[in-house]
Order: C-alpha cells, then sequence, then structure tokens
C-alpha cells in the first residue's frame, strides 16, 4: 500500500510517495501553488493515480507550544477539500521543525542554494512521510 506525504504551504506543496511495503519515503514533486486549490487538485490527482496511493499523510505545522496558527489551520482546511475530493483516508502528522531539518539535510549534502530552493518542499514532504512510516513500524514491532 503506497501512502503519500505533503508538506502544504501557502506558495508551495511537496510530494512524497512512499514505497509499496510502506518502509521509504521518496521525494516526487512540487506543485507550485497559483492561488487556484482546483488545479492543484488536479495535479495531485495524477499523482494520486500514478502512484496508486491509498493514504495521504499532511504534515500539521504546530507551534513549538503545540497550539495550532494559521499555517496549521489553513492545512487541515486543505486537508479536507483533499479528503472530500479524492476519498482517500487523511491522517495529519506534526511536522514541527521538518522544514528546518529538510534544510539541515540539504545544507550537509552541500547543495547550492538554488538547488536547495527548488527542492526543500519536496524533502520536507519526504521528513513528514518517513516520520509517519518510522512511528507505524515501530508500533508493529
Amino acid at each position: 500500500m503506497r501512502i503519500m506525504g505533503l508538506d502544504v504551504g501557502e506558495r508551495t506543496i511537496g510530494i512524497a510517495v512512499s514505497d509499496p511495503l510502506g518502509w521509504t519515503a521518496q521525494g516526487v514533486d512540487t506543485i507550485r501553488r497559483k492561488g487556484d486549490l482546483k488545479e492543484d487538485l488536479d495535479h495531485l490527482k495524477l499523482v494520486l493515480d500514478e502512484y496508486e496511493v491509498e493514504e495521504i499523510v499532511v504534515g500539521l505545522p504546530k507551534n513549538m507550544n503545540g497550539t495550532l496558527g494559521p499555517s496549521a489551520v489553513r492545512a487541515q482546511e486543505i486537508a479536507d477539500v483533499i479528503a472530500q475530493e479524492t476519498g482517500l483516508p487523511i491522517k495529519m502528522w506534526d511536522e514541527r521543525l521538518s522544514t528546518m531539518a529538510a534544510e539541515k539535510t540539504l545544507l550537509e549534502g552541500n547543495v547550492s542554494r538554488a538547488k536547495r530552493k527548488k527542492v526543500i518542499d519536496k524533502m520536507a514532504a519526504v521528513i513528514i512521510l518517513q516520520s509517519y512510516l518510522d512511528f507505524y513500524a515501530n508500533q508493529k514491532s
């Protein structure tokens, strides 16, 4: 069963997908948002179909004290729309510091600033999805 991970931002949506066994997450795309959620959903549906995704994990950017700010509320609203449009189960996943972790990983890999800017959201989606996969793998053991 493939699972999709999303890092939803104001300007972009980073997309990652698990392998068929649900062990590893791979970054697959970044949607450059144009303000039209329908266009974003059309793009997302193409990826869902291509990878035969059965579940979606959306990063929930909580504040450091655990409260939900405007970004988290926006992520929840978009997750609700995605659930209605696709009929797939959606899980919200605490993504605190995922973008910072992605940035650190890319810096350690000596990725140029221009390249980092292009892949940071996709990498954050990978981190969100991989942490979700790891958590549930540990629950089973």
